[in-house]
């Protein structure tokens, strides 16, 4: 495979990850936990040698069930369905057959870059410690690129010349805590992603629900590990999306739910003063302009990890 830059803008605040080349078919995030439904964003950063992608097609591995792909403007989707090699249970409910293949069909020229999205739940057939690979075949005009090599044991992957992408299966760092309540606010699962050393910028995610009849605004917080805390929000500003501090902190509207998450609305440690590092825990707080001050502890995920999985409120 010929080697090129590629020239890819990637506007999307306190990734902090440590990202694969871009040469490489690769997955947005490329962990998760056992037993969890995964939105997958495979990136596509180029053609073949200069031809434009007409066809993305994804094999879907066994253990893999549940799947749902997004469709995509401009381009055709299309799946497979098949039985898969056992049953699965998923959510109280058996699964015996599922979707095994995925097609997108368009153009996307070689020197654009673009994302193909699918959600789809990993059973407990992988356990912590275990890659999933997804093969995927790049369609061009003329040739063909096959992303099928998977690494064998202790083989680094990016020593193969055409990986497979892979999502990497992580214990839990810690069960869910249970959710805050204040006033007629609930907080729900606090984390954060493990910073590189020496960053002066961390991020703070969660879940905000308000179920009360009047609005409430998250104004502020601390953090031991960082000189403050600021509300921050992503924006179009032209072509290009930016992240600026929300002004009045952040409304909660009655019946809402709001969650601070990755490349979207999130809280901002300024200035930290130690490097977060995965599987640790740290106390916090958040201010609100009703529900007033309330004690949090923050999860700290891998570099590029995903949100824990939502709780599940059975009714």
């Amino acid at each position: 495979m010929s080697s090129r830059s590629r020239g890819a803008l990637v506007a999307a605040a306190l990734t902090a990850v440590s990202t694969p080349a871009l040469a490489h078919v690769s997955f947005e995030t490329a962990q998760t936990t056992p037993n969890s439904t995964f939105k997958a964003v495979l990136r596509i950063p180029h053609g073949c040698d200069g031809q434009p992608t007409l066809k993305v097609r994804v094999r879907i591995p066994e253990g893999i069930v549940a799947v749902k792909p997004m469709p995509k403007a401009g381009w055709k989707l299309e799946t497979t369905k098949g039985a898969y090699v056992r049953a699965y249970q998923v959510h109280g409910e058996t699964v015996s057959e599922g979707v095994t293949d995925i097609v997108w069909t368009g153009s996307l020229d070689d020197g654009f870059y673009d994302e193909f999205v699918f959600q789809a739940r990993f059973t407990d057939a992988f356990q912590p410690g275990a890659t999933v690979y997804f093969p995927v075949v790049q369609e061009c005009e003329k040739d063909t690129e096959e992303w099928v090599q998977v690494p064998a044991a202790g083989e680094d992957p990016h020593h193969l010349a055409s990986p497979a992408p892979g999502v990497k299966i992580v214990a839990a760092a810690n069960a869910p805590a249970a959710a805050q309540h204040a006033g007629t606010l609930i907080i729900e699962q606090p984390w954060s992603r493990a910073t590189p050393a020496g960053a002066k910028v961390g991020g703070g995610y969660l879940r905000i629900t308000n179920n009360g009849k009047e609005p409430d605004r998250l104004i502020g917080g601390s953090f031991p590990n960082a000189s403050r805390i600021e509300v921050h929000e992503m924006a179009m500003e032209g072509d290009i999306m930016r992240m600026k501090p929300v002004q009045g902190g952040l409304e909660i509207k009655p019946g809402a739910t709001v969650e601070l998450k990755p490349g979207a609305g999130h809280l901002m440690f300024m200035d930290l003063k130690q490097q977060l590092t995965e599987g640790q825990t740290v106390k916090g707080t958040l201010v609100f302009e009703k529900a007033g001050t309330v004690n949090v502890e923050y999860t700290v995920r891998g570099m590029g990890g995903a949100a824990p999985a939502p709780m599940e409120h059975k009714h």
